[in-house]
């Protein structure tokens, strides 16, 4: 019988091991993310030397054209990863999802697949006629999968980062929903939303994006909405502690909740941190 063949992150570190020796090459990670042709890694810092080393092994044992490696979090409003690369010069790519076709510059825009799951139930909570506001549209992580799935509602997609603002208009295109979904560039807080317009309101900004609660309060229509909040908590009781949260910046927006908020766990965020989604029932009070 023919052995099984060992995983990528096995045969990358076989590499670094010959080179650096066996207690450098266990501080290598085993995961990865793949975005269509491009490949991002989280490296400790003790692995930078060895970077073209393995930019160049992982390229060659997964067929990838560029590798990049993580340099930190994501900075500011506009969302920019930092990223280095270790191999390769083309960072626009193109991931498919769940039928949904993303293209994008991982170089310039974040893509989140640990949020394969909260994308797609989102998208099946949209109900057909809604008018629905997506604050932190980026490529259209939220708004595309949504029109897609719920052909009779309408959206309004906000970003602020120019260069997430030009491939979210090619993705409309690309998925052919450009006809329901208005992209508008610039801050969420600043264009002009009309007030009281809304049914449903995605919040998703990290690490929170409770400081918007107010303005999405301010969105809905005099009967109320959702509102689906995204934010990082104490991974202690993590739902509890997100619903908390919540709940606090609607009472103080001049909102009230109409129903029990209810949260999920999205995907670990860091050392004792858990990304929540909280997805909140509120009227303007």
């Amino acid at each position: 019988m023919t052995a099984p063949r060992r995983p990528p992150a096995e045969r990358v570190r076989e590499r670094l091991r010959a080179v650096a020796g066996a207690a450098v090459a266990e501080r290598m990670p085993r995961g990865y993310q793949r975005l269509g042709r491009v490949l991002l890694l989280r490296l400790p810092p003790e692995l930078a030397r060895y970077g073209t080393l393995l930019g160049e092994a992982w390229s060659q044992e997964l067929g990838v054209e560029t590798v990049l490696n993580h340099q930190g979090p994501v900075a500011g409003e506009l969302r920019r990863p930092r990223v280095e690369r270790l191999r390769g010069d083309r960072t626009e790519t193109e991931v498919v999802e769940h039928g949904t076709r993303w293209r994008l510059d991982a170089a310039q825009v974040m893509f989140a697949a640990g949020n394969r799951t909260e994308r797609l139930r989102f998208a099946r909570l949209v109900r057909p006629e809604e008018e629905v506001a997506d604050l932190f549209a980026g490529i259209g992580y939220f708004a595309i999968p949504a029109a897609r799935a719920q052909p009779r509602a309408r959206f309004v997609a906000v970003e602020k980062n120019p260069v997430a603002f030009r491939y979210l208009t090619e993705n409309l295109e690309l998925n052919r929903v450009d006809g329901r979904v208005r992209a508008v560039l610039g801050d969420n807080r600043e264009v002009g939303l009309p007030d009281g317009a809304f049914d449903r309101i995605v919040l998703g900004y990290l690490p929170s994006a409770v400081p918007w609660v107010p303005l999405a309060v301010r969105l809905l229509g005099p009967r109320g909405g959702v509102v689906h909040v995204h934010l990082t908590v104490d991974a202690r009781e993590a739902v509890r502690h997100g619903i908390e949260e919540v709940a606090g910046a609607v009472e103080r927006s001049h909102g009230e909740l109409v129903g029990p908020p209810r949260a999920r766990e999205v995907k670990p965020y860091g050392p004792g941190r858990s990304h929540v989604v909280v997805d909140a029932p509120v009227r303007p009070a």
